[in-house]
């Protein structure tokens, strides 16, 4: 732990047992892509190579749906593999280009423009649309797409919607939009760049990782 105390397995059992304290459980995985029309999808260029070893060097997006008592709120994200951060998301009742757009207008806004990025999606209509290609074209960004039926090729996104799911959304009943928008942008920006621990980064949030090891 940061403080210097080590605590083993069976002794975070036992005290979880002492006050009733129970993990959150991962619900089954459900596959959303849209991807029966794309017809000549972009090659894999990233082929799960995940650990990078500078930030902006590949990107990986994805999108997820967040259910509410108003309908679905989907989400769309753009995570830098160097340090798992967060860099640019977007929100719509609508799953459309302009959806996709947003949160990779906002990594680059974010980021700057950084020539030669892999920017790694599935197979979406949304990802594979003109719209959404020329933007990545005009930033000189590099579209790289998983195989299809492949979703261990975006692991690191289905990762973070894995997560998100599991610690916040499954056990919310969003009676809005606006209230899950609320929410959503809480968990990634206040929590999951800034205080989050992860594995990945040896138990440090993404913000703190790019603050010890992104070069300035």
């Amino acid at each position: 732990m940061e403080s210097g105390t080590r605590v083993g397995v069976k002794r975070v059992a036992k005290l979880m047992k002492a006050h009733d304290i129970k993990s959150k459980m991962a619900k089954k995985f459900v596959i959303t892509t849209d991807s029966k029309n794309t017809m000549s999808p972009a090659p894999d260029l990233l082929k799960r190579q995940f650990d990078v070893s500078h930030h902006n060097k590949a990107w990986v997006s994805d999108t997820t749906f967040i259910a509410t008592r108003k309908g679905w709120l989907y989400l769309a994200v753009i995570i830098d593999l160097f340090s798992r951060r967060v860099v640019g998301w977007s929100m719509s009742d609508r799953n459309n280009t302009a959806l996709v757009e947003a949160a990779l207008t906002m990594a680059i806004w974010r980021r700057g423009d950084k020539k030669g990025i892999i920017v790694h999606s599935d197979q979406g209509s949304t990802y594979a649309s003109g719209d959404y290609q020329r933007l990545l074209t005009e930033h000189g960004c590099l579209c790289s797409m998983s195989r299809k039926g492949e979703c261990l090729d975006n692991a690191v996104a289905e990762s973070f919607f894995g997560s998100l799911k599991t610690e916040l959304v499954d056990h919310k009943d969003y009676r809005t939009h606006e209230e899950a928008k609320q929410s959503l942008f809480e968990y990634i920006e206040v929590f999951y760049n800034r205080q989050r621990r992860h594995s990945y980064l040896g138990y440090v949030s993404p913000e703190e990782y790019e603050r010890k090891y992104a070069p300035h």
